[in-house]
């Protein structure tokens, strides 16, 4: 179908799903570019496929105005899809426990790395940043479709995987050396807020703390740093 008209119902709908709200309501999304929207296809998460090129094939045909409208990046894109939101499956072996996490930068590096070193699922707290949202989306590089979220509160979450998850969590001080831990069940790694850290109600879960040995001239590391570091180190110890 070929659209001109900024005013048309479906360019409309479009538009809001850049607002969270409505993303919620509907359980759609937007992603933009060529990678993502090969990814999405890979998982069958893809609904709409919208363009201004008509030599591709594509559900919408759109002018360069209504792309630009649809779009959230300052660059001009081709191509936009609508997906649907992954539905939440039960937790896995190997799980990211995020805590007020409010930087989608940030997310998004923690969501490509947990698939990178083989972390089958994330939870995440009730009060951080929108999977969805549009840059943590982009930093996945696609990640997004590949790894089960599941957002909850995390003291209801916690308390049920006491039972069953061997809880970490980060603490410089009194933290000890990926190393020296003793395996034990399954794995919940908590990573708490880029400022504040995790809540204090969310660490009287962890049975244990960890900490990255580090120079002293830097006090503290990037929230998505710190996750893909003791990710890399936990994977291959719990394989």
């Amino acid at each position: 179908m070929n659209i001109t008209s900024l005013q048309n119902s479906h360019v409309k709908e479009w538009v809001k799903l850049n607002n969270k709200k409505y993303r919620d309501e509907v359980g759609l999304f937007l992603i933009e570019g060529e990678h993502l929207i090969n990814e999405a296809k890979k998982e069958n998460c893809l609904v709409t496929l919208i363009t201004t090129n008509k030599q591709e094939i594509a559900d919408f045909y759109v002018t360069p105005e209504i792309m630009k409208k649809i779009s959230n990046q300052k660059s001009s894109t081709s191509k936009i899809a609508v997906c649907k939101k992954k539905i939440e499956k039960p937790l896995g072996n190997k799980v990211l426990v995020l805590d007020g996490i409010q930087d989608p930068g940030n997310l998004g590096t923690m969501i490509r790395s947990a698939v990178a070193f083989s972390f089958d699922s994330i939870l995440l707290s009730e009060d951080s940043v929108d999977v969805y949202n549009d840059k943590t989306i982009r930093a996945t590089e696609g990640m997004l479709f590949k790894i089960n979220i599941v957002r909850k509160n995390l003291e209801i979450a916690l308390t049920e995987m006491q039972k069953n998850y061997q809880i970490l969590a980060t603490d410089v001080n009194k933290g000890k050396r990926t190393s020296e831990m003793t395996k034990e069940k399954k794995l919940a790694l908590i990573i708490g807020n880029e400022g504040s850290g995790m809540k204090e109600s969310t660490k009287t879960f962890a049975s244990e703390f960890l900490k990255i040995p580090m120079s002293q001239e830097c006090e503290s590391l990037n929230a998505g740093v710190a996750a893909s570091i003791f990710m890399y180190e936990l994977g291959d110890f719990y394989d």
